[in-house]
């Protein structure tokens, strides 16, 4: 049984098997990037002041920072577009979509956050938790409601495409139920 406002049939598990093994794919490749011990002679402490980093990042000039804030921003990013995917629903509220998709980003970015503190060479920046999420409220912003919207309109062509050629000439041919001989 299909959940209300979902994607029709075939098309419907596609998207939802593609979207969940992407985003498994990308969760290893993020956990992986992000809980590897890094072989450093120091580590800088902890940054538990929100914009510190960024201020910091901003101060090195302005390559320097465009590459630190970008990684922050790109990190998490697709999942802005796979968790809706994986989901599959079409009808779903922008606003609503939106702010599940971001409070995702953001619980999934503070779970790296706590894992990395017992990873060697890891420190915790809640500068990177902020970027995250709003990384993955942007690419979503950028991507999903014009994918929605082209899914949407791509099915109402399909409900009223019709069946064969004889349809759009001749009209629909009229069916007669069976009668059963009597013995």
């Amino acid at each position: 049984m299909q959940r209300q406002g979902s994607i029709g049939g075939s098309a419907a598990i596609r998207i939802r098997v593609t979207g969940s093994v992407l985003l498994v794919a990308h969760l290893a490749l993020v956990a992986w990037l992000m809980l590897r011990p890094l072989n450093v002679p120091w580590v800088m402490p902890a940054n538990l002041h929100p914009l510190a980093g960024i201020r910091a990042d901003l101060a090195l000039g302005r390559p320097e920072a465009a590459r630190r804030i970008g990684e922050g921003l790109a990190l998490l990013a697709p999942l802005g577009v796979l968790l809706p995917m994986a989901h599959g629903r079409l009808t779903a509220s922008p606003l609503a979509s939106l702010l599940r998709t971001a409070a995702a980003g953001a619980l999934l970015s503070l779970g790296i956050a706590l894992l990395q503190t017992g990873v060697p060479g890891r420190v915790v920046d809640v500068d990177s938790l902020l970027l995250n999420t709003v990384g993955v409220a942007l690419a979503h912003l950028a991507v999903v409601p014009a994918g929605r919207s082209w899914l949407r309109r791509r099915g109402e062509r399909v409900r009223r495409a019709p069946l064969h050629q004889e349809e759009t000439t001749q009209g629909r041919t009229p069916t007669i139920p069976r009668v059963g001989i009597a013995p």
